[in-house]
């Protein structure tokens, strides 16, 4: 079961990240398990990583091999973080009103 979950998680660092979270501690020389890739993604990576999850379970569940799932999964990262970042400032400017709904109430 571990080795199930790590070979997952594996995936979805490679579709987000391009690189798995043991690949990224040695590039940065970091010894043990912590911390992890995770630990340092933008708002926008976290909000794609849980799509990613969700349509990973979805096409397991469709019996795509690992290379099959990578693949969609990579496309869906690229095309997400390019949506979420070309529109980073309506993002902001909406978060920003919304504190100020809030404040008002």
């Amino acid at each position: 079961m571990a080795y199930t979950y790590a070979s997952e998680a594996d995936i979805l660092n490679m579709a987000l990240f391009g690189k798995t979270a043991a690949q990224w501690r040695n590039e940065k020389g970091i010894s043990g398990k912590t911390p992890n890739i995770r630990d340092f993604a933008s708002a926008e990576e976290l909000v794609v990583l849980i799509n990613l999850e969700d349509t990973n379970a979805d096409l397991i569940r469709q019996g795509l091999s690992n290379i099959e799932r990578l693949k969609i999964l990579r496309e869906k990262a690229y095309r997400q973080l390019e949506i979420l970042r070309k529109n980073k400032d309506t993002i902001e400017t909406l978060k920003k009103s919304l504190i100020k709904d809030t404040a008002k109430n």
